[in-house]
């Protein structure tokens, strides 16, 4: 099983910059796809940002130019660089990934535990 494990978050004021990282271990055959979502209470969870493969990341329109995504496949970890943070982007931010225990398994989605990023106006 893969298990996620997320640091960073917290509280700042609108304007300010934080950053998350999540580490993922356990076994693991491949890991294609790592990102982040985040969830407002009451609210859909959201894609902000992920990088499938090769591809380049992939980014929400509303993040777009303010938040950069990041991996490395080494170390199997993935970072999202917030600047410039609104008051809209509070939210409990989820990472997540999709991946392979052992080369027979299909991909699976795992989830992180959630770490809670407020922004104040």
């Amino acid at each position: 099983q893969v298990q996620l494990v997320e640091s960073g978050g917290g509280s700042v004021q609108a304007g300010g910059s934080l950053r998350l990282s999540c580490d993922a271990s356990g076994t693991i055959w491949s890991i294609p796809t790592m990102g982040w979502y985040r969830q407002v209470s009451g609210k859909q969870r959201e894609l902000v940002a992920d990088i499938v493969g090769d591809d380049g990341p992939k980014y929400v329109d509303s993040v777009k130019g303010r938040f950069t995504i990041s991996r490395s496949n080494a170390k199997k970890t993935v970072s999202l660089e917030m600047n410039s943070l609104k008051p809209e982007d509070t939210a409990v931010y989820f990472c997540y990934a999709k991946a392979r225990a052992t080369w027979r398994d299909d991909l699976e989605i795992y989830w992180g535990q959630g770490t809670q990023v407020t922004v104040s106006s």
